[in-house]
């Protein structure tokens, strides 16, 4: 939900290369030698007893039903030759993989959980930890009120608009859902700064985050009547806008409320805290600070030494523009032209910060610069759709990990492009790469740092093979030092802007 007014170009959708189908196409169980079906526009039953009798003829089939119908198809169907190669084995990894392996619980709150996952590398080398985790709830709790402040701003914007609209229905769905994006990430460490998790730990509500959504969703949404009731009782001009943001103040007041009871009351940016850790040798330390200034002191250390690059290299990003928010995000669409810049109309949780900007890339390019900074021993948030081709209790991420076919006699052959449009895929989750497996100088698997708990996968990282990155991995946050100029020069463009229920829009 960025900014509305932004001057930038529609986004346009080249037709997809047709996909490269298996050699054996499928519809329900059979072949197309084997179709006993005549056209109709319902389902005739005669027809079913048919495909039924068919199906069952067939001993494979019998025993598919037998094993199918009593146990996940999942463990039914796994490839234990892909068990045995997606060990933990990789040619290049980094050395300092942040401890305690972190644990989301039952929220949506992975992309906070990766980029602290990131930032804490630097502050374990700085500080001399041995373990260490920023509170990835205190950024929870202003990304709340920021969204809702956000939501009421889109609500207040679209006035005009209908209500039953496209816009106004996709608005209202989900207003201050837990996923977020890179670029929120930095606008809420920017303007709140960060803090030690044992300074502002987890609460029951942020571990457990459905019955808060719920109840701000709720209000938000009844606040969306009433502020077109102002709207369209009130006298025109600075009377309106005065009511119209006097009543928004009022819901915004009300959603910290809901929060500092739900969540706990958070530190403010510039209240001061002491913090008292070990360092790995037993030594015993004191740090006093503030939120804004624990990051401002640690930009170096947050962002792995990138600070200033942009300003250097294609003079892209201002002097204020330091630390994390020289990281940017390369996405991979191949519904839209490579090396273009592109933006969600809309999307975005302080209203005037940065928006959500993608650079589209071919995904060799986005393997190169994820190669890159693993090398140089940088952790790499990213974002994917977790849910395909995935057993993440064993943690194994594979394109060939279940083999349908055999169990069902169908087979899968949209492209990237077509699963994302007709809504097959999109990101759903955020995670941090840490290693890479090079064969003949080709990645071939990677490594990747959860938020799912030390009993997820092995001690809580997962195994991706390469073609798996290639057809469910669609973003990776980049230091700009490991990207070629052409690269940083399209940050300069107009974005293209994609509507707001674009699959791009996807909140990990």
């Amino acid at each position: 939900m960025g900014n509305s007014n932004s001057k930038s170009r529609s986004a346009t959708y080249p037709n997809p290369e047709k996909p490269k189908l298996h050699s054996r196409l499928s519809d329900l169980t059979l072949n197309d030698q084997e179709v006993d079906a005549e056209p109709s526009l319902s389902v005739r039953i005669e027809s079913v007893v048919k495909w039924e009798e068919r199906l069952l003829s067939d001993p494979k089939n019998r025993l598919a039903l037998a094993a199918l119908s009593t146990h996940a198809a999942t463990s039914i169907l796994q490839n234990p030759s892909v068990l045995l190669s997606d060990t933990h084995i990789f040619s290049d990894k980094i050395e300092l993989e942040g401890t305690p392996v972190t644990n989301q619980r039952s929220s949506g709150r992975c992309w906070l959980f990766a980029s602290t996952n990131v930032f804490r590398i630097g502050l374990i080398k700085k500080y001399k930890l041995s373990s260490f985790e920023l509170s990835q709830s205190y950024l929870f709790f202003w990304d709340k009120l920021e969204k809702a402040n956000f939501f009421l701003e889109q609500v207040i914007d679209t006035l005009d608009e209908p209500l039953d609209g496209r816009l106004m229905q996709y608005l209202l769905t989900s207003p201050v859902g837990d996923g977020g994006q890179w670029d929120m990430v930095v606008n809420l460490v920017e303007k709140y700064g960060l803090v030690p998790q044992a300074l502002y730990p987890d609460s029951f509500n942020a571990k457990a985050s459905a019955r808060i959504n719920w109840l701000i969703t709720a209000k938000l949404r009844e606040a969306t009547l009433v502020l077109r009731d102002i709207a369209g009782s009130s006298t025109a001009g600075t009377k309106k806008s005065d009511e119209l943001q006097s009543y928004k103040a009022k819901i915004v007041q009300q959603v910290y409320g809901i929060l500092v009871l739900a969540l706990g009351a958070p530190p403010k940016p510039e209240d001061t805290f002491t913090w008292t850790y070990y360092e790995k040798d037993g030594k015993c330390n004191t740090l006093t600070t503030t939120p804004i200034a624990f990051y401002k002191d640690n930009m170096g250390a947050c962002s792995m030494g990138a600070s200033g690059m942009l300003d250097t290299v294609s003079g892209v990003l201002s002097s204020s523009d330091k630390g994390i928010g020289e990281r940017f995000s390369l996405v991979n669409d191949p519904r839209n032209p490579y090396n273009r810049l592109m933006t969600v109309e809309r999307l975005g949780n302080i209203v005037g910060a940065r928006g959500v900007t993608y650079v589209n890339v071919d995904m060799d390019v986005m393997k190169a610069a994820c190669i890159a900074m693993i090398k140089s021993q940088r952790p790499v948030f990213f974002g994917c759709d977790v849910g395909k081709f995935a057993d993440t209790q064993k943690g194994i991420l594979d394109t060939n990990l279940f083999d349908y076919e055999l169990g069902f006699n169908v087979t899968l052959g949209m492209s990237k492009a077509q699963r994302l449009l007709t809504h097959e895929s999109s990101m759903t989750h955020a995670m941090t790469l840490t290693g890479v497996h090079i064969v003949d100088g080709k990645p071939v698997k990677w490594r990747i740092e959860n938020s799912w708990g030390a009993d997820s996968g092995e001690k809580g990282y997962l195994v991706m093979s390469d073609d798996w990155m290639t057809e469910y991995c669609y973003q990776a946050v980049v230091d700009p030092a490991f990207v070629s100029k052409e690269i940083l020069d399209v940050l300069k463009q107009d974005p293209v802007v994609l509507p707001i229920w674009d699959p791009m829009g996807s909140l990990a």
